[in-house]
């Protein structure tokens, strides 16, 4: 059973912090972020949340259990939607421990290459009607053709 759209509004309204917590669907499930950085994991309409070392006493009297089977343990965080000023607490302390995350690539959408391709000679088209130069294009020759040698 994967983790309901309705389930995810409910967490997203106890928490209140709307526009710093944000959820993006992973596997069926999905992922819980504050200021970018994945924080915990709704899976199954349960709430989980990372352990790290500045959460000890906000997680003390909370079950650990597995996101998904293999996975670590997390704080499984689904007594706190009933107290909201800490599961509030809870998402921000471990978003301020955990590290900021990487930058991505600029994009991985098939064909993200060309595009970029056809958008930079389409800028210099624009430049070159401006009159901005980028410098003298390079010299090159071609190789003089060598004539085919009679067969025989």
């Amino acid at each position: 059973m994967g983790t309901t759209s309705d389930f995810i509004a409910f967490v997203l309204e106890q928490a209140g912090l709307e526009p710093r917590l944000t959820t993006r669907r992973m596997f069926g499930e999905y992922a819980l972020y504050v200021d970018g950085k994945v924080v915990g994991f709704a899976c199954d309409n349960s709430v989980f949340i990372k352990y790290t070392d500045a959460t000890p006493g906000l997680t003390a009297d909370l079950p650990a259990g597995e996101a998904y089977p293999g996975s670590k343990p997390y704080a499984v965080a689904d007594a706190l939607l009933d107290e909201p000023a800490r599961l509030q607490d809870l998402l921000l302390a471990t978003a301020d421990a955990l590290p900021s995350p990487r930058p991505g690539k600029a994009s991985t959408k098939p064909g993200a290459k060309r595009e970029a391709k056809r958008e930079a000679k389409q800028e210099a088209k624009k430049e070159a009607k401006r009159g901005v130069m980028r410098g003298p294009k390079p010299a090159t020759k071609r190789p003089a053709r060598q004539p085919k040698k009679a067969p025989g």
